[in-house]
């Protein structure tokens, strides 16, 4: 999988530049998103402008990973997909428990409002 990675303060915005993310990438899209939970900055924005077909496991894998970030409180959201790969992720019962917006500004608007909701609950502690 090729992704062209750009790091922001409070995120790393990670271009998918495949056009289909198959089954036999799995491994490769945990290798590639995975690592970024080690770094101070944890939180990632996955842009999907570029992909227009998705299987079955590499959206599961994905789905996978989301739930990995936020085990480990880091924001992991989804922008910029084509509409036919958000109808694949639909048939798939995926789209409701992704987070998903419409355009990369508003998923930074997600990262920075989850980054206040996680402060403010440490603080709570």
């Amino acid at each position: 999988m090729e992704v062209k990675i750009n790091t922001k303060e409070k995120f790393h915005v990670i271009t998918i530049l495949d056009e289909n993310l198959s089954a036999n990438m799995t491994a490769d899209i945990s290798n590639k998103l995975l690592p970024f939970l080690q770094n101070v900055v944890k939180n990632i924005v996955l842009k999907m402008e570029n992909v227009k077909q998705i299987d079955a496991p590499a959206a599961e894998t994905i789905a996978q990973v989301q739930q990995a970030y936020y085990e480990q409180s880091a924001s992991f959201v989804i922008c910029d997909l084509q509409t036919d790969v958000e109808a694949e992720l639909e048939k798939m019962e995926l789209l409701d428990i992704l987070n998903v917006t419409p355009s990369e500004s508003e998923a930074w608007d997600i990262v920075q409002m989850e980054e206040i909701e996680r402060e403010l609950l440490d603080g709570e502690g």
